[in-house]
């Protein structure tokens, strides 16, 4: 019983921390494009 409870706990955590990985992507990519949109509108 506790085994199937600590394999569980650690999906969740696993998965927790993957969509995590992709959300900080997805605001590291929009900040980029943001500061490539300021350089193009001073050149």
């Amino acid at each position: 019983m506790k085994r199937s409870i600590l394999v569980v706990l650690m999906a969740i955590l696993t998965i927790s921390l993957l969509s995590g990985c992709n959300t900080i992507r997805g605001a590291g990519e929009d900040i980029e494009e943001g500061g490539q949109a300021i350089q193009r509108s001073t050149t």
